[in-house]
């Protein structure tokens, strides 16, 4: 469909309202943050500007959650009203000829009127990649985090992620400007992975805290490197010690892998594993999911 064609078809016969759903992949290098911002280049501003354009009048654009500066998702989640004749799942092919190459629409549909990206989402998951080979690697470094300063074992941090499945109140790990009250997470899954020079470190909660992630990522790591001991970075967290809890891993190994619905109109292979895991083979470098 032509933007001249959606432009006769929009203004010549009467507008339904419904609400669109999304699933967005973007490359977080060049925003500074999903949430709109002024004077900053974001997601959220970019893609409601594209909206915009074809509708003729602003729209919001709500996000399942928000992602900081250099960010990366691989299935962020967003609705918005749409006042058009478009039927919802043309939605996705048109906005990506709108769009700026680092944003990539990767479906549409409709959904209910109550079904809401960031109230009806049951759950976020967020993989972190470390990168540990002593050498640098141009085709990595802007998805992981360089860690070459000393061996890291994964199954220290696997024992120090281990703990904080449940509910607990994770306010060593709640960065600093949040307008949230509370700090309690319920950890849903947390886990380590290796795959030669990588580490995985995936984390699935009902919501995540301001700066969470990457809080966690840069302790666990030292567990991991043998600078803090397990009992010691338990015992950090559970007395809410957030004081220690000084560095924070870099943002572009880290990336809003999807989130879950109890009712999601998209199939599995939309959203559900599409940020492919790095594996470095002795002759070449071989990304696979």
């Amino acid at each position: 469909m032509t933007k001249d064609k959606i432009c006769m078809l929009e203004s010549h016969q009467p507008k339904p309202t419904y609400r669109v759903a999304l699933v967005i992949q973007y490359l977080g290098t060049h925003f500074h943050g999903w949430q709109r911002q002024k004077k900053q280049r974001t997601v959220q501003e970019e893609i409601e500007t594209a909206i915009a354009t074809i509708l003729g009048h602003h729209v919001t654009l709500h996000g399942a959650g928000r992602t900081d500066s250099g960010v990366h998702a691989a299935a962020q989640v967003a609705h918005f009203e749409a006042t058009s004749l478009i039927p919802a799942h043309k939605w996705a092919t048109i906005l990506n000829s709108y769009l700026p190459p680092d944003i990539l629409i990767r479906a549409s549909a409709s959904v209910d009127n109550r079904w809401h990206a960031r109230f009806s989402a049951a759950y976020r998951r967020y993989r972190y990649t470390i990168y540990t080979e002593d050498l640098p690697n141009l085709f990595v470094r802007s998805f992981s985090w360089h860690y070459y300063y000393a061996p890291l074992d994964e199954s220290l941090i696997q024992a120090a992620l281990k703990p904080l499945l449940g509910k607990h109140h994770l306010a060593a790990f709640h960065r600093a400007g949040s307008k949230r009250s509370h700090s309690w997470v319920e950890v849903q899954a947390a886990e380590c992975r290796r795959s030669g020079p990588f580490l995985h470190i995936e984390i699935q909660a009902d919501g995540f805290l301001y700066g969470m992630v990457r809080l966690l990522v840069g302790m666990v790591v030292q567990v991991g490197s043998e600078q803090r001991t397990l009992s010691n970075f338990t015992e950090l967290w559970k007395e809410e010690r957030r004081e220690e809890v000084k560095h924070a891993a870099p943002p572009q190994g880290l990336c809003l892998l999807r989130v879950g619905y109890p009712d999601f109109p998209f199939p599995k292979e939309i959203w559900y594993d599409t940020w492919p895991k790095f594996v470095i083979s002795q002759e070449s470098l071989v990304i696979g999911s």
